[in-house]
C-alpha cells in the first residue's frame, strides 16, 4: 500500500528533524534559549517517531521506535559552542541552523499534510487523527524557527 511509502517517509523526515534541532541545541549550547527549546522541540519529533512506528505496524513496516537520541558530534559541539561563546561568528551560524531547520520542518509539515489526505481517502480515522495531532505540533516547529530567525537576523546581519 502507498500509504506505508508515506509513513516510512515520513518517520525517516521526523528522525531527521529530531537530530537537526538536537545538533541546534549542541552547536549553540551557550545561548540557553534556543539550547531548551529546541531540545523540547526535537523531544516531540521523537514522540512521532515512536507513533508512526507504532502505526506502521498496521501496515506491516518494521520502523524503528526508539529515535536517535543525540548527533554523535553532540559533545564536541558543546564543548566548541561553550568556548566561542557569544562571539559574531556563532550568530551567523545559528541564522543558518535556524535556517535549516525551518525548511526541514516545512518538508515533515507537508510529509503530514500528505498522510492525512491519504488517511482520509481510506477512511482510516486512526491515522487521520495521529497526522492531525502531530501536524500541529510539527508547524509550531516550524514558526519557532521562523519566529527566532526574525528576532535575531536584524541584529545579527546588521552587525
Amino acid at each position: 500500500m502507498k500509504l506505508a511509502l508515506a509513513l516510512r517517509e515520513l518517520h525517516r523526515c521526523e528522525r531527521t528533524l529530531a537530530m537537526e534541532l538536537r545538533a541546534i541545541a549542541a552547536r549553540h549550547k551557550s545561548d540557553h534559549e534556543i539550547y531548551y527549546v529546541a531540545g523540547d522541540l526535537a523531544a516531540w519529533s521523537d514522540d512521532h517517531v515512536r507513533e508512526l512506528a507504532r502505526t506502521g505496524q498496521r501496515y506491516d513496516l518494521d520502523l524503528t521506535l526508539n529515535p536517535r537520541t543525540h548527533p554523535v558530534t553532540a559533545p564536541l559541539q558543546e564543548k566548541l559552542s561553550t568556548l566561542l561563546g557569544r562571539r559574531p561568528e556563532p550568530a551567523l551560524l545559528l541564522l543558518i541552523d535556524l535556517r535549516h531547520a525551518y525548511r526541514v520542518a516545512a518538508g515533515v509539515s507537508l510529509d503530514w499534510e500528505l498522510l492525512a489526505q491519504g488517511a482520509q481517502a481510506t477512511k482510516d480515522a486512526d491515522l487521520l487523527a495521529l497526522a492531525t495531532r502531530c501536524h500541529a505540533q510539527t508547524l509550531r516547529q516550524m514558526r519557532w524557527a521562523n519566529a527566532m530567525l526574525k528576532i535575531l537576523s536584524p541584529q545579527v546581519l546588521a552587525s
